[in-house]
């Protein structure tokens, strides 16, 4: 049976991510907390691994209850509530990244890459895939390189690339209940997801997510065991290139407000 296996969000943007056993979506169309920080320069240019390998050598954990953030670095460790304390957390940021950072904050959408998308979608099977590539990529490597919001089991890899394209089908998942008031929301067909592209994949993926380092060859080796692999109910016509990995995905505003919960069954739906 197709299901939620692991739901993420990644509160600050650039940084860890933090699991959950629940999820509701966001005014937006995002999962709660998702991005919903992040560091930006004087340019307004955020603070991320596509801008520098450095992020990879900070730890952090978030306390979503108490919207408090903890940062390790070279053995030193501090704590950040982000709700009391932006001004702090953004001197620490600026003197580790060497540049003056403003940590800024959305509820409504959160600072996601393409802000007319909702959550990214990977499958389990897709991430033991791409691990079984590499000698040194572990599964658990795998997604934290390529750091999805919504993995799903019970389907085989690359299940999620036939959600876009031309007449590509949707899914569903879970109950519309809203994750505010415990009321039902609408019909208990689930909080409908809807493909709209293929994730082209940056320089991120290519690191070691503990050590930032690159791992030798990474892009050339995944675009020729992606070609070689490239499942037959995907439309080639919505790929630009073969880097791609997960399908950014809109959520219908009617299902905006809807909570996902680890366990949801998950169907196909035209």
């Amino acid at each position: 049976m197709a299901q939620i296996q692991r739901l993420t969000v990644y509160p600050v943007k650039g940084l860890d991510g933090v699991t959950r056993k629940e999820a509701t979506v966001t005014p937006g169309g995002t999962l709660r907390y998702d991005r919903e920080f992040a560091l930006f320069d004087e340019a307004g240019d955020v603070l991320n691994g596509k801008r520098t390998a450095r992020i990879h050598d900070v730890e952090t954990e978030f306390d979503v209850a108490r919207t408090e953030l903890a940062v390790e670095l070279d053995g030193e460790r501090e704590r950040f509530a982000l709700d009391e304390e932006p001004e702090r957390a953004s001197r620490w940021f600026s003197s580790v990244f060497d540049a003056e950072f403003t940590l800024e904050r959305d509820r409504e959408l959160g600072y996601v890459d393409r802000r007319d998308m909702g959550p990214s979608i990977v499958s389990t099977a897709t991430l033991r895939t791409v691990a079984s590539w590499f000698d040194d990529v572990t599964v658990e490597g795998a997604r934290r390189r390529l750091r999805a919001n919504i993995e799903i089991s019970g389907v085989p890899p690359f299940w999620e690339d036939r959600f876009v394209g031309a007449d590509a089908p949707a899914f569903a998942v879970g109950s519309r209940e809203t994750g505010d008031t415990e009321t039902d929301s609408g019909p208990a067909d689930g909080v409908r997801f809807e493909g709209v592209t293929p994730c082209g994949r940056c320089v991120v993926p290519e690191r070691d997510p503990e050590t930032g380092e690159p791992t030798p060859e990474f892009r050339e080796r995944f675009v020729e065991r992606r070609e070689a692999t490239f499942p037959d109910w995907a439309d080639p016509d919505a790929f630009d290139h073969y880097y791609t990995l997960m399908v950014l995905s809109r959520v219908p505003e009617r299902d905006r407000g809807g909570r996902l919960r680890v366990g949801d069954e998950v169907s196909i739906v035209e």
